[in-house]
């Protein structure tokens, strides 16, 4: 199933150029008082969601996929965690340009780990990408995303993909300079997901997708996840080795090489095997 959230957070159902507004599914999910709990509700019942949308799909309002502004589809997401240079051929592209480094430490992400993003800087496909900061290299980069389902610790590798709720696109947008690097990837929509959520069921194998992004139809990223340092199942060991995962919480498994700089009116086109396409527009602030 592909979960969308688009308008003024409404929920549908994407089939094919269609989306069904399900919104009434919602009405199952719990309420709470504060303090709220530590996860996305939405994923944490996702199970009784989609049971929920099945019945009421066929006579849901159909609508046209191509009019949607589309949001985030996980709306509260714990935690960003990023995987840094999970592809070797990025991280030698890393090491060998100094506009890529800045003379930071470069460590391969066995010795580097991971890190972590501000959930504040989460939007949509159709919210777009408002550079931060202008007067510096602004750069793209496309990467799977993985939706945690239920909380975790401690979950090794053999049994990490039960763990996982579904899957989505994500750009983890970055600004080039010496800070940290959890600084840099934290401004406002510089953690783009989209354009849905696949449920963990349509993608029995996240260790082999294609996936691109192409900049006003400029193709400069194109690669497999096959080519991951670390894959989703070692990912997820390795997060929660050092702290819980709640379900919603989301980790960006990392780039390929072909990263580059970005700028006002760009139209970035992010496409993951077995998800889809989402079409990111890029402008100034």
């Amino acid at each position: 199933m592909k979960l969308c959230r688009f308008g003024e957070g409404r929920l549908g159902v994407v089939e094919g150029t269609t989306v069904r507004d399900v919104t009434p599914a919602l009405d199952i999910l719990p309420s709470h008082r504060y303090p709220l709990p530590t996860c996305d509700l939405l994923v944490a019942q996702l199970g009784p969601l989609c049971e929920r949308v099945r019945t009421l799909a066929g006579r849901a309002p159909a609508l046209p996929l191509a009019g949607l502004r589309l949001l985030s589809p996980v709306a509260n997401p714990g935690k960003i965690i990023g995987a840094p240079l999970n592809y070797q051929k990025h991280l030698e592209e890393v090491r060998g340009d100094p506009q890529l480094h800045h003379d930071n430490q470069i460590a391969a992400i066995h010795r580097g780990g991971l890190f972590l993003k501000a959930t504040s800087a989460l939007v949509g496909a159709g919210e777009g990408v408002v550079l931060a900061r202008p007067d510096r290299r602004n750069d793209h980069e496309v990467e799977l995303a993985v939706v945690i389902g239920r909380r975790v610790r401690g979950v090794p590798r053999d049994e990490a993909l039960g763990c996982v709720a579904g899957y989505c696109i994500g750009l983890d947008m970055t600004v080039r300079g010496p800070e940290e690097r959890c600084l840099r990837k934290s401004p406002d929509t510089y953690a783009v997901l989209g354009p849905w959520l696949v449920t963990a069921d349509e993608l029995p194998d996240p260790g082999n997708l294609e996936l691109s992004l192409a900049v006003n139809g400029d193709v400069r990223q194109r690669s497999s996840t096959r080519h991951m340092v670390l894959g989703v199942p070692e990912l997820i060991e390795f997060a929660s080795a050092f702290c819980t995962l709640h379900p919603g919480d989301v980790i960006m498994t990392g780039t390929p090489e072909g990263v580059g700089p970005i700028e006002p009116g760009d139209t970035l086109l992010a496409s993951v095997e077995g998800i889809g396409t989402m079409e990111v527009a890029v402008r100034a602030a």
